[in-house]
C-alpha cells in the first residue's frame, strides 16, 4: 500500500522522517525494533520493474534505473507522467561471482491512482510484479547505496539475525533507497532480508553481567593508623642503580665484601647485625624489631642485607 507522506505524517506506521523527497511512499507496520534492526510488515503492492545483469549492483542500477524513470515521465502507453515514489527496491542475489555478472532486478512501487490499472510501458525490457505481503528484517544506514556499503550491512545484518536465530530467506535481500541523487546530506539507505517462519524480536540470550571483582583481603593500614606500613622505609624510593645507591651507602655491603662469620663454636655478637640496622634514616617502627639475641622474635626479623645474586633487599617482596 503505497500512502501520501502529507496527509500521514504522525503516523508510526508510516517512513515519513526520511521519506521527504516523495509524495507517495510505501507503508509498514512496524511491529518490534533491537538495537540491530527493526521488523515490519508490508502489504502487498504492484511495481514496475525491469532486470539488468553487470558486475557490480552499483552498476546495474544504474542501468535500470534510466529504465523506469523513462517510464514514470511518459514513456507508457497514453504517455502519462508520474510522481516519483519511494522506495526504490533492489533485488539482490546473495551467491555472486567476482568474475561472472549477476542480475538485479529493480523496482518503483506505482502511485496509487495507477495501482490498478497502470499503463502499458513503452520498453519490453519493463515489466509488472507483485510484491507480496511479506514481515522483513530491516538494518538502516547513511550514505549511498553502493555495492560495498550494500553488502557490509546486508553482512552485518545476517550476523545479527544469526546470532538470534532468526529464521529468514538466504536467497537474497533487498537494497533499499529513498533519496534522489541530488541529494548529498542525511540520506536514508536500508536491507531486508525475508522473514521465513516466527519473528524474532528479542534477544534470546541471556544479557552478561557485568563483571565484578572480588574483594583482595589485605593488611588495611586502618588497622594500625598511627604506625607507617613495612615497606615504608624512606621518603624516597632506592635509586635503580644499584651500584651509584651501594657507593653512596657506605655502611652497605654486599655478600661479596662482608666479613667472615664468626666461628661456629662462638657466640654471635650482638652487636654484629647494628650497623646494618643504621643505614635506615629513620627511627625503627614496629615492623623493625631489635634484634636482642635474648629475644624470642629476633629469628623472625627479616635481614636488611641483600640476598646473594639478587636485589637489595625490600620488605614489599614479602606483602
Amino acid at each position: 500500500m503505497l500512502v501520501n507522506v502529507s496527509s500521514l505524517s504522525d503516523s508510526p506506521s508510516t517512513n515519513s522522517s526520511f521519506c521527504t523527497e516523495s509524495k507517495e511512499c510505501l507503508e509498514y507496520l512496524l511491529v518490534c525494533k533491537t538495537d540491530e534492526y527493526e521488523v515490519r510488515h508490508y502489504s502487498p503492492t504492484r511495481w514496475v520493474s525491469t532486470d539488468a545483469e553487470a558486475y557490480f549492483m552499483g552498476v546495474g542500477a544504474a542501468m535500470a534505473f534510466r529504465r523506469l524513470f523513462q517510464y514514470i515521465n511518459g514513456a507508457n502507453e497514453g504517455g502519462f507522467q508520474m510522481e516519483m515514489t519511494a522506495p526504490v527496491l533492489v533485488k539482490i542475489p546473495e551467491e555472486t561471482r567476482m568474475w561472472e555478472p549477476a542480475v538485479y532486478s529493480l523496482g518503483f512501487p506505482l502511485p496509487a491512482a495507477y495501482q490498478e490499472k497502470p499503463p502499458a510501458p513503452t520498453s519490453n525490457k519493463l515489466y509488472f510484479s507483485e510484491m507480496p505481503e511479506m514481515d522483513v528484517y530491516v538494518r538502516s544506514y547513511g550514505g549511498w547505496m553502493l555495492s560495498v556499503t550494500s553488502r557490509l550491512h546486508a553482512h552485518l545484518l545476517t550476523e545479527e539475525l544469526g546470532r538470534v536465530g532468526a529464521s529468514y530467506n538466504h536467497s537474497y535481500h533487498y537494497g533499499v533507497g529513498y533519496d534522489s541523487p541530488l541529494k548529498l546530506l542525511n540520506r536514508h539507505n536500508e536491507v531486508w532480508y525475508v522473514s521465513e517462519g516466527e519473528l524474532v524480536c528479542t534477544d534470546p540470550q541471556e544479557p552478561t553481567p557485568a563483571h565484578t571483582p572480588r574483594p583482595t583481603v589485605t593488611n588495611s593500614p586502618s588497622d594500625s593508623p598511627s604506625e607507617p606500613l613495612p615497606h615504608t622505609l624512606s621518603p624516597s624510593p632506592p635509586p635503580s642503580n644499584l651500584s651509584s645507591y651501594v657507593a653512596s651507602n657506605s655502611s652497605f655491603q654486599t655478600p661479596s665484601d662482608s666479613p667472615a662469620l664468626p666461628p661456629s663454636n662462638a657466640p654471635p655478637s650482638p652487636s654484629s647485625n647494628r650497623p646494618a640496622a643504621a643505614a635506615f634514616s629513620h627511627p625503627p617502627t614496629s615492623a623493625q624489631i631489635s634484634l636482642d639475641p635474648t629475644s624470642s622474635n629476633a629469628s623472625a626479623v627479616p635481614s636488611p642485607e641483600p640476598r646473594a645474586g639478587g636485589a637489595p633487599w625490600n620488605s614489599t617482596a614479602s606483602l
